[in-house]
């Protein structure tokens, strides 16, 4: 995410590739086992397309990628995401 998003010109980047626990990168939150569960990288200044691999978060509860300047179609295996209970994209 944080390399596909121009992740060194966001916002907000605090401890992302880093290693602290992924709770502890700026807009994530995750679960007791450090699975992530929610994304929240809204007017964060992320740009280029969002990844593919964003299906792959099995855990993904909410996805917050509004607001930014995304660009592109939106990726089919985001589709996966059989968890997501809310997803916000608007304004890319």
């Amino acid at each position: 995410m944080y390399n596909s998003t121009d992740g060194a010109e966001w916002l907000h980047n605090h401890n992302w590739l880093s290693n602290e626990p992924v709770n502890n990168w700026s807009g994530i939150a995750a679960d007791r086992d450090g699975c992530v569960t929610e994304l929240h990288l809204l007017g964060n200044g992320l740009s280029g397309t969002i990844p593919a691999e964003l299906g792959d978060r099995s855990t993904l509860k909410e996805l917050s990628l509004s607001m930014n300047r995304l660009s592109g179609e939106i990726p089919q295996e985001l589709g996966n995401l059989s968890k997501v209970e809310e997803l916000f994209l608007y304004d890319n």
